[in-house]
């Protein structure tokens, strides 16, 4: 095997890679063009690589001969990269590219596959409820459905979303966990969505704007691919839990969790375990939520007068442990509290009220008399 050393040439007419072109190295490298290396060093070093038979290119930040072009045309192939990335790094960024090609294929996201098969597969196993029926099934189920619920409006709605309080990271790891098998997307996407809904609330930026009707709100916008794709191109608005690693972990292995949940489940009771406690319960909370979205902006009595159409809807916020006080909440994101009422049941609030006489949550914001004072009250 012949190789041909090439030496740093001084001569005006020769020919030099721009940083556009290629990347400029600031060490000693070396490459091989098909059957033949290429070698380039710094003055007095002189360094030697057998050839491999790779097709990459490596420069330097010296001018070098014509004779690499026309080297490189007659191989064919060219592949620049920067050698001055160490093992450790090349290692981290091909575990990251695979964990985010793992998150992309199982991505259950509103607008994606698995979120749009999620509901007609949660509603027909529905229909065998009345043949699986029995009472620790439908026990299960309503515990499962409390421990998911809590964990939406827990964690992915006043802690996550708004910031309304503050907890020790075990335990808002551990509420963010329960909320994920609502089965209603990982933390990172649905805090995502609700934050742009706040931003634009009843516009047709909304991605589950009421004025394109009650059904679009309650569930057509998890089948608006365009309106999915015009919300994957807008900028983060969740740098504050893209950088936490649990949180990213969810969002690449969101699929698998509810698969073992399943598992569990039918190794403990079988399939009139599935039917009641993925089947049922997941379909009952969602719809319970997206009444949130849908009748809570459409039904009901308006305490302040918002901008936008939100309304307090007693049935809904006895269903979603106090989500249905949705007046208040539109009035005062901030608040940890959305019955701000005595008579307004809020079982969410009761539990951050709990947990802050024991010291777990801190921060806890709520509205003060003048900012109702001074507010939108009717």
């Amino acid at each position: 095997m012949a190789c041909i050393s090439v030496w740093a040439s001084p001569a005006p007419k020769s020919f030099s890679f721009s940083r556009q072109t290629f990347p400029l190295l600031r060490q000693t490298q070396s490459s091989t063009l098909g059957s033949c290396s290429i070698y380039t060093r710094k003055l007095g070093e002189n360094l030697l690589n057998k050839c491999k038979g790779r097709r990459y290119l490596y420069t330097t930040s010296k001018r070098l001969s014509p004779c690499i072009v026309r080297l490189a045309a007659m191989a064919g192939e060219m592949r620049a990269f920067d050698d001055t990335q160490t093992p450790q790094e090349g290692a981290k960024q091909e575990r990251v590219g695979f964990w985010t090609r793992m998150g992309k294929s199982l991505e259950v996201v509103p607008g994606s596959p698995g979120f749009m098969a999620m509901i007609p597969l949660t509603h027909l196993l529905c229909l065998f409820a009345p043949f699986c029926f029995s009472w620790d099934a439908v026990g299960l189920a309503l515990g499962l459905y409390i421990i998911s619920g809590l964990g939406v409006t827990l964690s992915y709605h006043r802690n996550l979303s708004h910031r309304s309080y503050k907890l020790p990271k075990w335990l808002e790891y551990f509420f963010a966990y329960c909320g994920v098998h609502a089965f209603q997307g990982d933390p990172i996407g649905w805090v995502s969505n609700h934050r742009y809904h706040h931003q634009y609330v009843d516009t047709k930026k909304d991605l589950h704007s009421p004025i394109e009707g009650f059904w679009y709100s309650h569930v057509g916008w998890i089948y608006d691919t365009k309106s999915a794709n015009e919300r994957s191109e807008r900028p983060t608005n969740v740098a504050d839990l893209e950088n936490q690693f649990f949180y990213k972990f969810i969002h690449n292995t969101y699929v698998i969790h509810h698969i073992i949940l399943a598992t569990l489940l039918y190794a403990i009771g079988g399939f009139p375990y599935i039917v009641w406690g993925m089947g049922v319960r997941i379909a009952l909370l969602y719809h319970v939520t997206s009444f949130v979205n849908s009748a809570c902006h459409q039904w009901g009595n308006r305490a302040w007068n918002t901008s936008d159409l939100s309304t307090n809807n007693w049935l809904i916020a006895l269903l979603s442990f106090g989500e249905g006080w949705h007046n208040n909440h539109h009035a005062f994101e901030f608040s940890a509290r959305h019955g701000l009422e005595w008579y307004q049941l809020d079982i969410t609030w009761s539990i951050v009220w709990a947990l802050q006489a024991v010291g777990l949550a801190t921060d806890v914001k709520l509205p003060t008399n003048a900012q109702k004072r001074v507010g939108f009250q009717k």
